[in-house]
């Protein structure tokens, strides 16, 4: 059985959370010498989200006391070996269905194309958790991390060709079974592919970088202001499909622009970083938003402030996450409340 022979579908990620997961960073590999820091940027976003939410610690053993140290009685540190802390990727996808029962959907986790190893522990760590959520958990044999896809809960699903597609996930995959296997574990009717961004190194384009549901038939798109940058044309390419598309209930698009970080936020000794503003976190009546200290800040603020009416915007100055190439959402996944 599939999760939606069973009635199981993919929540939007405002729907009401019974909590949010996050994992402590460890891959020197990725975070170099900004380890250290970045695990305060982690504290920092931790601290956000636990204001509205009950947040939960993955920790590898050897690294669970300093996590339990630097968080506070206030968030819930488990032990689960892993490999780093990408959360949104490598953790599960949660279902509801509609008595209120709750699943976890699981994909094959690759290290985003088999980019850095070990990643066994990452590739095991989501049906850990669903394990630990006392959720039924559903595997899949399609390739995909979690910041490749996003629901609007109500049976769209939108997906980009240049991760999904990638040879380097899922080699002798047609769109076509991909997008059924979409389907039966997420449980959508619909499948929105978006080119995507070949300029992404790091994840082959996750949509999670560049777009953002904020209702259902609404998305919130990055806009390039620089002709010259070859993002303009790639998020124009994409811009254009998602006009042209309607969703599983036959809505145009509502499109609103949401600006993106400007480079001059990129540290020069980067080999990967995310400037994105979409990359937030939905919490329960909130958004957990990136500042960077410039005046996009405030333009994004207001935009988000429109979007999701009556929720608090929280901006979260960060120093050292995005040089792992990620950025707030992708350090986090939302546990659905099942419905009572």
């Amino acid at each position: 059985m599939r999760p939606t022979d069973e009635g199981y579908t993919m929540p939007a990620e405002w729907a009401p959370h019974a909590g949010c997961w996050m994992a402590w960073p460890k891959r020197r590999e990725i975070w170099r010498e900004y380890l250290e820091p970045a695990r305060e940027d982690y504290v920092r976003v931790a601290h956000a989200i636990a204001r509205f939410e009950p947040l939960t610690m993955v920790a590898d053993t050897p690294d669970a006391e300093d996590a339990r140290r630097r968080l506070g009685s206030s968030i819930r540190v488990v032990e689960l070996p892993i490999d780093d802390s990408w959360l949104r990727d490598s953790g599960p996808s949660f279902v509801l269905n509609a008595t209120g029962e709750r699943a976890a959907a699981c994909f094959v986790f690759n290290a985003w194309g088999d980019k850095y190893h070990p990643h066994d522990q990452d590739a095991a760590v989501g049906a850990r958790i669903g394990a630990l959520a006392g959720d039924r958990v559903y595997t899949s044999e399609l390739c995909v991390e979690g910041g490749g896809f996003l629901s609007d809960g109500e049976g769209t699903l939108i997906t980009a060709e240049t991760c999904v597609l990638n040879p380097n996930r899922n080699p002798g995959w047609t769109k076509a079974r991909a997008e059924a296997e979409l389907s039966a574990m997420l449980g959508v009717r619909k499948v929105i592919w978006l080119p995507g961004d070949v300029t992404d190194t790091e994840t082959d384009g996750h949509v999670d970088g560049y777009v953002a549901y904020f209702k259902p038939g609404g998305v919130l798109l990055e806009t390039v202001a620089d002709p010259v940058d070859p993002r303009f044309a790639i998020m124009a390419e994409n811009k254009q499909v998602l006009e042209t598309e309607r969703d599983a209930r036959g809505r145009k698009f509502e499109i609103v622009p949401i600006a993106e970080a400007p480079r001059s936020v990129v540290p020069k000794d980067s080999h990967a970083f995310c400037r994105s503003y979409v990359n937030f976190y939905i919490a329960n009546g909130a958004i957990i938003v990136p500042a960077y200290g410039t005046k996009e800040d405030a333009e994004v603020a207001a935009t988000l402030t429109a979007a999701y009416p009556g929720r608090e915007i929280v901006p979260v100055v960060l120093n050292d996450l995005f040089r792992g190439g990620g950025g707030i959402h992708c350090i986090t996944q939302q546990e659905p409340a099942r419905r009572a």
